[in-house]
């Protein structure tokens, strides 16, 4: 048994997020739990943590629903300066991981799907500017739940940094 979960939203004890670290108290990972208690009672049951991007054509995801943002406001948007960072994987290379986790996986362990560990959201918002032939603009972390609706939270967040804070503005 294979549950996914996500990187975003841990408590890091070094400067990156690793298998070892755990979900921060107020955004407990309910899947991660009865994999974890499936696996103690000797089901062969493991997490997979995908990043915030699992990119690839014909997304339905966060940096789809940027995109999609971006064309209704016509503007490509990044909060304060924009130097969060979010990591992220390609669809196929976590297919390849589901398939690796599924064949030679252990009991109660978690791995995490990143290969693109720190991409500035800056340069997120760029290249969606970019493609979609509209100017790139900063936001205060103020504007952002406005701007962003529901994911202007996320996309301001830091998963990269150890403690996944909001970025002041």
């Amino acid at each position: 048994m294979v549950v996914t979960s996500g990187t975003l939203i841990l408590q890091r004890k070094g400067p990156f997020a690793t298998e070892e670290d755990v979900p921060m108290a107020n955004f407990p990972r309910k899947s991660e739990q009865a994999a974890l208690a499936l696996a103690s009672r000797g089901v062969r049951a493991s997490v997979i943590r995908l990043p915030p991007s699992v990119h690839a054509d014909g997304d339905h995801g966060f940096v789809s629903t940027l995109i999609n943002i971006a064309r209704e406001k016509g503007v490509s948007a990044y909060v304060g300066e924009g130097l969060n960072r979010w990591p992220a994987v390609d669809r196929l290379d976590a297919a390849h991981l589901y398939r690796l986790v599924v064949e030679k996986g252990s009991a109660g362990a978690r791995y995490h799907g990143i290969a693109d560990e720190a991409i500035p959201t800056r340069e997120i918002a760029e290249v969606i500017g970019r493609n979609l032939n509209v100017p790139v603009v900063a936001k205060s972390p103020e504007e952002a739940a406005g701007h962003f609706r529901w994911i202007g939270h996320f996309f301001a967040m830091d998963p990269s940094n150890r403690q996944s804070r909001l970025l002041p503005g």
